[in-house]
């Protein structure tokens, strides 16, 4: 994809005798929502972690916008514009809301070093708007260890948006949410994506929240790349579908009409 904001080519990680990621191809264009997915075992979290740096490929290469981030570590991704979410919520549970905000907005501006001094009253308007952002002002002053777990993952997005990033990557931002959690916190991240001209790569094992809001979707099984392209097309995919319901997944021939008198 010419133009990609984040790309990487061939990229390929191996633990041991298991190739987790096999020469994998992802080009996530300007202003997408593209969703990667598979079974259990396929390699999308380590996909992830090296995109992010958490790892290092054993071969590939990663670029954002345009620029060779192969191999940095991650806090150099992140303040390059990259965020992300995780698959268990990331927290301070002792601290508020605001305070978790505030802590990732410090980051940010290279202000962590306040933490020794007074910082409570440091980028609160920020916050403010981030939380706010997220359907989470009303909740600023909770201890964060009382949220309900579909509010940290509203909290756990705001956060993830504190360095203003340019490319989003979140790693099944629904998990262990109610089904109308799960489709209330992808309209929201949709709207966001269109208001600030964001680029979302997700994982996802909900197929409901997959062809609902991705615009393209990736497949993956045992670390290779086995299908590709809009929701629609990926959904009858024969390759899809055998991996996801078994090997003899095929369409079942309408039974015939009986033979009424």
């Amino acid at each position: 994809m010419t133009g990609a904001a984040l790309e990487a080519r061939g990229l390929s990680k191996r633990f041991g005798g298991v190739q987790a990621v096999d020469a994998v191809d992802v080009a996530l264009g300007a202003g997408e929502m593209l969703a990667l997915i598979g079974p259990n075992g396929a390699g999308k979290s380590t996909c992830f972690n090296l995109l992010t740096g958490q790892r290092r490929p054993d071969a590939g290469t990663i670029r954002l916008f345009g620029r060779d981030i192969t191999g940095l570590p991650p806090r150099r991704v992140w303040r390059l514009g990259v965020g992300r979410t995780f698959q268990i919520t990331a927290t301070f549970s002792s601290m508020t809301v605001i305070e978790n905000v505030q802590v990732a907005l410090m980051s940010h501006h290279r202000r962590l070093g306040a933490l020794w001094r007074r910082a409570d009253r440091l980028y609160i308007e920020p916050a403010r708007d981030l939380l706010a952002l997220v359907g989470m002002a009303d909740q600023a002053g909770r201890a964060c260890g009382l949220l309900a777990y579909g509010d940290l993952k509203r909290l756990e997005l705001a956060i993830a948006l504190a360095n203003d990033p340019r490319v989003l990557l979140m790693d099944e931002p629904t998990a262990g949410m109610a089904p109308g959690e799960r489709a209330a916190l992808m309209d929201l991240t949709a709207r966001i994506v269109a208001e600030r001209g964001l680029s979302v790569l997700f994982t996802e094992h909900d197929m409901d929240v997959v062809f609902g809001h991705a615009d393209r979707v990736l497949v993956l099984d045992r670390g290779r790349l086995v299908a590709e392209g809009p929701p629609a097309t990926v959904r009858v995919d024969a390759r899809v579908r055998a991996i996801y319901l078994g090997e003899d997944a095929r369409p079942v021939a309408a039974p015939p009409p009986e033979n009424r008198p």
